[in-house]
């Protein structure tokens, strides 16, 4: 069994207030769960408007196909014009 764990930074820069960035990551966030069956949260700068912190987790039984999951949620999310990726790290356990 693998655990793959990304952590990955994003920028909103149309966000004008939380309420915004509030819409823009629940259709994220439901987005990937239904695509790519992961588990998601959000874990930091919940009271900046334009930046978002998460936390996804993917579990498997093959290493190798954990890694391109996560790597095809990266790939999904920078594919967004209205969203910007400012970091990410992958960690597989």
């Amino acid at each position: 069994m693998t655990v793959g764990i990304l952590r990955i930074i994003l920028r909103i820069p149309e966000s004008s207030s939380l309420k915004d960035k509030r819409r823009v990551l629940l259709r994220l966030k439901d987005m990937i769960r239904k695509k790519y069956n992961v588990s998601l949260s959000e874990i930091g700068d919940k009271d900046k408007w334009q930046k978002v912190e998460l936390a996804i987790a993917h579990v498997g039984d093959v290493r190798a196909q954990v890694d391109r999951s996560l790597a095809k949620v990266v790939d999904f999310i920078s594919s967004f014009n209205s969203i910007e990726i400012i970091d990410y790290e992958m960690e597989l356990l």
